[in-house]
């Protein structure tokens, strides 16, 4: 997080083509990160997973298309090379800034069937990670529709478009999905034994590699049925029929009606203010923007000249107010069925709390867990995911996070269709399933019919109070390790601890070193402690006196190989001008500014 030398002392700095290319130490295997830098960077910027996604998204701002256009254009071709994690089969939170600097949350999240009950588990657990039964009701086309129908300049057919030319010609297999692939494939070789699959990913009898073309047939024309008719394509009619065809002779419980009756849900943002000089600004329940913002609330309380003075001390805090906010999000849920919701969370963003929280951190110690979540209440945990982050001039941003949860999501895919089915079900709590630790699941986040279950996904914005103008958005994948990457990079950002020396050397054109200072923090190792375990993850990156020092202070600390999260950010700057810094864990992601 906070320890940046042993990282930064490896950045190499090498002009090519216009652009900077930021090549990092070959032991993390870390990925280039491409920064555009031409003189043409007052449009926008894209910052994604995926940096052929990224350019998709950077030509609609050329095009003369607003942010909305970007995100649309860039998620569609995520969800296509990156379909491990994300695509139409699933769904997610995104949080908007309009042109007028009004925030609000767009909560395109997944929704448990109609017939979903809270002990449809009971007979067996784990058909809420893997099967029919695994689907709750995709949802990532009603979100990309609503930004596109109130923001968007470009006709939605053209935003779709490149996406369907991809799945139908292919691309050339990344090193992200070989990964990918074979960590799915450890336990149940499905991508080659299954037919269905096998079309895509095994189209010979043997698993695609490294550098071979897949192509998604099936796919590419589910998508170009999108792109003519709308996502009502997806919702009724023979789309819908595919879904409903695979899943109800399974045991499946989503229905036609399920889908048809699926809304996107509006929702204000939360906020706070930190140290006079800022507003940030994250999604509402049932994502965990709260939590995010409570970290931060709480760390407030500690001067700065503290925090940047005494590293290891800062690391320690951080970490103790990440347990803090940990245990809090517990008791968070859907509002729509959860009572006092709104309230609870205005509570843990209130001064008092944080002063509360930071006066319970001791210097030298942690402490018994018990003081950190006292309800003793855990839960689901949460998975895969990807990141996009949009701007454009008008002051227009978007950060989303969309997904479908497990690798593979439910491991169903329709299989005249080609799409992918998210196991949201599964980041539901379940009745009388006690982790592994004898902690009762949360009854906040119970299956109940129509609800949306607990998320890590946390976007984030910050602008300035002196004059509402917008400095940065984030926001990550990651699982439950979103909350803490999103946190660090944030805080690393605001307190100004990423600026290393090093980090003169990487200047974006009319910005100076400041924009580095958004891709230092991006790229700086992390820490990550949800609470339950009990084990506090030290990103390999950081030195062993940082490791030796929380160990000492009481941490059941762990080495940790770097790329469980991945973080995305655009910053923008007083004279208008963008740059967008993209994850360097992801081998082929890619932020640019145009």
């Amino acid at each position: 997080m906070l320890h940046l030398s042993p990282l930064l002392c490896g950045l190499a700095v090498l002009s090519q083509l216009g652009s900077v290319v930021i090549a990092v130490p070959l032991e993390f295997k870390y990925q280039r990160v491409i920064q555009n830098i031409s003189s043409e960077g007052h449009r926008g910027a894209v910052a994604s997973e995926s940096a052929i996604c990224s350019q998709i998204g950077t030509d609609a701002l050329r095009k003369g298309g607003s942010a909305a256009d970007a995100m649309v254009a860039t998620t569609l071709c995520v969800g296509t090379i990156g379909m491990y994690h994300s695509g139409i089969g699933g769904g997610g939170f995104m949080l908007v800034r309009d042109p007028d600097g009004n925030y609000h949350t767009v909560d395109y999240r997944e929704t448990a069937p109609a017939a979903a009950t809270q002990d449809m588990y009971n007979d067996d657990p784990n058909a809420s990670v893997l099967g029919a039964r695994s689907v709750a009701i995709p949802s990532e086309l009603r979100g990309l529709e609503y930004v596109h129908s109130k923001y968007g300049r470009l006709p939605w057919h053209d935003l779709v478009m490149p996406s369907v030319k991809i799945a139908h010609d292919g691309f050339k297999v990344t090193e992200d999905l070989v990964r990918y692939m074979a960590s799915a494939s450890a336990s149940d070789d499905f991508l080659t034994r299954d037919p269905v699959w096998a079309q895509d990913f095994a189209p010979n009898g043997t698993l695609l590699g490294l550098g071979d073309t897949i192509t998604q047939k099936r796919y590419a024309k589910t998508l170009l049925k999108i792109a003519l008719l709308g996502a009502d394509a997806f919702y009724t009619g023979p789309i819908a029929d595919s879904i409903i065809a695979l899943l109800q002779p399974l045991g499946g419980i989503l229905t036609h009606s399920d889908l048809a009756n699926y809304e996107a849900s509006i929702k204000p943002a939360l906020n706070i203010t930190y140290r006079d000089s800022f507003r940030i600004f994250a999604t509402d329940a049932p994502s965990s923007g709260a939590v995010t913002l409570s970290i931060l609330k709480t760390m407030e309380q500690f001067p700065s000249l503290n925090l940047s003075s005494n590293i290891p001390l800062t690391n320690h805090r951080f970490v103790e107010a990440m347990k803090f906010a940990y245990g809090a999000r517990q008791s968070l849920g859907d509002p729509s069925f959860i009572t006092n919701i709104t309230s609870f969370q205005e509570a843990m963003l209130s001064p008092q709390t944080a002063k509360f929280i930071s006066s319970k951190i001791l210097p030298n110690s942690t402490l018994p867990l018990s003081e950190y979540d006292p309800v003793k209440n855990y839960a689901a945990a949460s998975h895969g995911t990807s990141h996009i982050v949009t701007a454009d001039r008008s002051g227009l941003t978007l950060s989303s996070t969309t997904t479908i949860n497990l690798l593979f999501g439910s491991r169903l895919m329709t299989p005249d269709t080609g799409i992918i089915l998210n196991d949201e079900m599964d980041d539901f709590s379940q009745p009388n399933k006690n982790n592994s630790f004898g902690f009762v699941p949360s009854p906040s986040n119970f299956i109940r019919a129509g609800k949306r279950p607990l998320s890590s996904i946390c976007p984030l914005m910050v602008e300035h109070i002196s004059n509402g103008s917008l400095w940065f958005a984030t926001g990550a994948a990651g699982g439950s390790r979103i909350i803490s990457s999103t946190t660090q990079v944030a805080f690393n950002v605001l307190e100004g601890l990423a600026v290393h020396p090093n980090t003169t050397d990487l200047k974006v054109k009319g910005v100076g070193g400041e924009g580095s200072v958004m891709r230092a923090a991006v790229a700086a190792p992390r820490l990550h402690d949800q609470l339950m375990p009990e084990v506090l993850l030290v990103e390999k990156g950081y030195g062993q006196d940082v490791y030796d020092d929380l160990k000492r202070r009481g941490h059941n600390v762990t080495w940790q190989a770097p790329g469980l999260s991945a973080v995305q950010a655009v910053m923008r700057f007083g004279n208008g001008t963008f740059v967008a810094a993209s994850e360097t864990r992801q081998v082929n992601s890619g932020g640019f500014a145009v």
